[in-house]
């Protein structure tokens, strides 16, 4: 999407500039050619070739680094269920170089990290909460196991 209104921008300048000088034009493209060549030198020459999720897990790949803190929030909005587990690998792989992670999420995948503190925001004062206490990770079960039990009622 990013490359593709870049693209438009370059167009857009052709338009603009016909009956100019080469040079002209030139000047005028530089700032987006360079954003182009700046997102094939980070992120690869085909990011918006992915879908959301294959992007997202891309751009995580490139930006993660050792020592980095990150904020995510609600990351599973563009992964699927393979991909929640993608993300797992990464944070997994950073985390023993000192990264440290915060995410808000209502994934009961990404929730099931070994070793992660989940917070509960719903009680107060805040305070920590066990995975097998999660409601939504009670919902989740309960859907999975009988899912007409659900779907009935809608």
């Amino acid at each position: 999407m990013i490359k593709q209104s870049i693209t438009k921008d370059i167009v857009a300048i052709d338009r603009d500039f016909e009956g100019r000088s080469d040079h002209a034009k030139a000047l005028a493209k530089g700032p987006s050619l360079d954003s182009i060549a700046a997102m094939i030198r980070s992120y690869g020459g085909e990011l918006d070739a992915h879908s959301h999720g294959e992007s997202l897990l891309t751009l995580l790949q490139y930006r993660f680094v050792p020592g980095g803190l990150y904020l995510l929030d609600e990351p599973e909005a563009a992964l699927s269920p393979m991909s929640h587990l993608g993300l797992i690998s990464l944070i997994k792989q950073m985390a023993p170089q000192d990264a440290q992670f915060i995410i808000a999420t209502h994934s009961p995948i990404l929730m099931a990290l070994r070793d992660s503190m989940i917070l509960d925001f719903d009680q107060t004062p805040l305070g920590k909460i066990s995975y097998d206490q999660l409601e939504s990770v009670a919902l989740y079960r309960a859907f999975l196991s009988d899912p007409e039990a659900y779907l009935r009622h809608l």
